[in-house]
């Protein structure tokens, strides 16, 4: 499997895990431990850079976590932020072209960007923005360092979590009729195959999200999930064979079922705080 593609899951493991259990804590349905050893658990080790970064240019001396100083751990990053204030947590997913759930300002968006995903923390009268690297140390260790940034405190542009859930069922099947039309030649992978038989019963398994979330949030969640292996695998797929129209008709499937994965994944973390119908 490709490294870089590894580590980008492992980061955006990290910022879904803490969105999903941050905003469970922030909404009391469990305690800071358990969510930061949920986290944990997801990703590895995490540390917050507290201090501001003079290679960062968009960290300032107000970035830094009340009473912390360098590299603290995320338990007490968070605890500090919910003294100061802390509401929710926003998860971002964007991709070149595809700003998702990002408001600015350029710095942070860049270093999003780049990383494919980061977390806005959002305080009464500004945000932080989280961006998270692979923390890598000798043989043995390997975590998430979190970057500190301003972020702004504007509402993302993020549909409901019903129209993400529409689309993502729209994406689903028009993805799985373009990869099965478009190779003839060569046959589906068998582990796609079992991917795609298994969004049938997706949800069955341990939900995705954290405790406290309603259950339409931890079945497209549970969906998306296994959708986001699908684009992954499926991106990997031998293209011999076939011709110019196949291969873009397949990436343009694949392009827009990562959209919407994306997307629904975002809408589902931020469910936690919409009302109980």
């Amino acid at each position: 499997m490709d490294a870089g593609a590894d580590r980008t899951g492992s980061t955006r493991d990290a910022a879904t895990a803490l969105c999903a259990w941050g905003n469970a804590w922030l909404a009391g349905h469990v305690g800071l431990d358990e969510a930061v050893d949920a986290v944990e658990q997801a990703a590895g080790p995490q540390i917050v850079v507290a201090s501001p970064d003079d290679r960062n240019p968009s960290s300032g001396p107000d970035l830094a976590l009340p009473g912390a100083a360098g590299d603290v751990p995320l338990r007490r990053a968070l605890g500090e932020l919910r003294v100061e204030g802390m509401a929710a947590l926003r998860l971002a997913l964007p991709v070149p072209g595809d700003p998702l759930g990002l408001t600015g300002p350029a710095a942070f968006n860049r270093a999003a960007i780049d990383a494919e995903c980061a977390v806005v923390a959002v305080l009464a009268d500004h945000a932080v923005g989280f961006v998270p690297r692979v923390d890598l140390r000798g043989s043995s260790y390997a975590g998430v360092r979190w970057e500190v940034s301003v972020a702004a405190g504007g509402r993302p542009d993020v549909p409901s979590l019903p129209e993400a859930e529409r689309d993502l069922t729209m994406a689903m099947r028009e993805a799985t009729e373009a990869l099965v039309t478009v190779n003839d030649v060569a046959p589906v992978p068998p582990e796609i195959a079992d991917e795609l038989m298994n969004l049938r019963s997706a949800g069955a398994d341990e939900p995705p999200l954290a405790p406290g979330y309603p259950p339409r949030a931890q079945r497209t969640a549970a969906r998306a999930v296994h959708l986001a292996t699908v684009v992954r695998l499926a991106r990997r797929m031998d293209a011999r064979g076939l011709d110019a129209p196949q291969m873009r008709r397949r990436d343009e499937a694949l392009r827009l079922l990562d959209r919407a994965v994306r997307r629904a994944v975002v809408s589902a973390c931020d469910s936690v705080f919409d009302p109980v119908p």
